[in-house]
């Protein structure tokens, strides 16, 4: 460091850049700037975007040292700029989720306001933990599909109070982070085969149609047929079709936001019809207190409640492994073998989600694979991650606009996560009759029975009856066979 005092010395604010290229790698500013290796690739990094003959304070020369430290900003090739555009980005992809999220809870009888503010603050928070302890550029909130099974299958299918809902995420929150900390992960996730996989998450968005269709009144019940065709001359019809077809046509053509703007725009047509109710834009944030430490574990005994914790850890399971996968490989993080660094970071980061979400009032927290888009503006840090979660606690006085949005502005944002949920089925290996078979009964069945639990019991035994009366015993691997069993004892005693 000090042969170099001179060149800092006679560096002037004039020649500034040229004085860190002239010094390169071997020059490095413990206390005012970290480490700039080499420092003549990313100046911006270090200094911003410092012109030349422009001086720059000390206290920014000290914050941006402090986030080069924290997240390797050099390291991986970035810089603060580019990291907040990323984590923007992000943000107004995925905030339609404290739109819909309280309306989807509201249903199993929790406090649209409390939810809302539990939603952006699970959000904020995990996305936090994510960003300084994992690093990564990948914001989490609360799972689409977990939300409606919390609420239409655990709350008005098993009649559980939303309280013994949210203990159930807490528990499968705990069980995911053991998984995470002993390193049995891996084993749970090849376990189950890809088929069964893909069909689950594929499941899920057929859940999410059907709850969508029936929210707008699109598909209503019908004593002989079970369901049909409603009227579709009503407004929440043709407002919902609209939205959905708005919705998708914006984020095909890669706009920005484009769920979240085709939810508001939708609402806003409905306010002159009635239809919706403006109440302003910005106000303090409700209370939380309606659901913060409701937890109930008086049925954690009971067998239902066991099928419950397994559904949602493993729906969680298999969201954060493929968001996680997914969005790093975008983003150039794996090794060259294939796997990610600081896994064991990010899977504790995403079961601390789970089970800080449950506490102060909300379904399973998980990463969301919107981060991709994130990471497709740059974004290769926690950084990206930190500035969602600061967005996230911004939205927090934008309950009002929360309010106004009403439910077939809602489902037509979930028509849409379904279609693009559904994009598993494709990949199934639809060559052998003993894999899609099973894939498509733990499809099919999830929407029609209401439940992601049954589908998922269903698609675990017929895989294990398939190998075996095909005579691919050897296919059915002993997890898979143990949770079949299980399912099956369920249904045998439970229905």
């Amino acid at each position: 460091m000090r042969p170099h005092n001179a060149a800092r010395e006679e560096a002037t604010s004039r020649g500034l850049v040229e004085a860190i290229r002239h010094v390169g790698s071997a020059v490095e500013f413990r206390k005012g700037v970290d480490a700039l290796a080499p420092a003549r690739r990313y100046p911006e990094v270090v200094w911003g975007h410092v012109q030349r003959g422009q001086a720059m304070s000390d206290t920014n020369v000290r914050s941006t040292g402090y986030l080069d430290r924290t997240f390797g900003l050099s390291k991986s090739g970035t810089d603060v700029r580019t990291e907040f555009i990323a984590g923007l980005t992000t943000f107004l992809t995925m905030v339609y989720i404290v739109f819909v999220n309280p309306q989807i809870l509201g249903k199993a009888g929790m406090d649209q306001g409390a939810v809302f503010v539990a939603t952006c603050i699970a959000s904020a928070v995990s996305t936090l933990v994510m960003a300084f302890y994992a690093n990564y550029p990948i914001a989490l909130a609360p799972g689409m599909g977990l939300n409606a099974f919390f609420a239409f299958t655990v709350v008005l299918g098993y009649k559980y109070t939303w309280q013994q809902a949210l203990a159930a995420v807490f528990c499968s929150g705990v069980l995911f982070f053991l998984i995470s900390i002993f390193r049995i992960r891996e084993y749970v996730i090849n376990a189950i085969p890809k088929n069964l996989k893909l069909a689950i998450s594929a499941g899920v968005g057929l859940f999410l149609g059907i709850i969508a269709l029936e929210e707008a009144k699109i598909v209503v019940g019908h004593p002989a047929t079970l369901v049909t065709l409603g009227d579709l001359k009503q407004w929440p019809a043709i407002l919902c079709l609209f939205g959905f077809v708005l919705i998708a046509a914006l984020n095909y053509r890669k706009i920005v936001g484009g769920t979240v703007i085709g939810i508001l725009v939708v609402s806003i047509i409905g306010i002159p019809l009635g239809l919706a109710k403006f109440g302003g834009i910005v106000s303090a944030p409700p209370s939380l207190s309606p659901t913060l430490l409701q937890l109930d574990f008086s049925r954690i005994a009971e067998a239902t409640f066991v099928i419950v914790v397994f559904s949602f850890l493993l729906v969680d399971i298999f969201d954060n492994a493929g968001t996680l996968i997914g969005v790093s490989h975008r983003a150039g993080l794996l090794d060259k073998d294939g796997n990610l660094p600081r896994m064991r970071q990010a899977l504790i980061s995403d079961s601390f989600a789970a089970m800080f979400g449950s506490l102060i009032g909300t379904s399973t927290t998980t990463s969301y694979i919107e981060s991709a888009a994130g990471v497709s503006a740059g974004g290769r840090t926690g950084l990206t991650a930190a500035f969602v979660a600061l967005f996230f606690l911004l939205a927090l006085l934008f309950s009002p606009l929360a309010g106004m949005v009403p439910a077939y502005a809602t489902a037509a944002a979930l028509l849409y996560v379904a279609c693009v949920m559904t994009q598993g089925l494709a990949e199934i290996e639809w060559t052998d009759l003993t894999e899609y078979a099973p894939a498509v009964v733990t499809a099919v069945t999830m929407p029609l029975t209401y439940s992601i639990a049954t589908g998922i019991g269903l698609g675990f035994i017929t895989y294990v009856l398939c190998k075996v009366i095909a005579g691919k015993f050897s296919e059915a691997r002993p997890a898979v066979i143990v949770l079949a069993v299980l399912f099956a004892i369920k249904f045998a005693i439970a229905g």
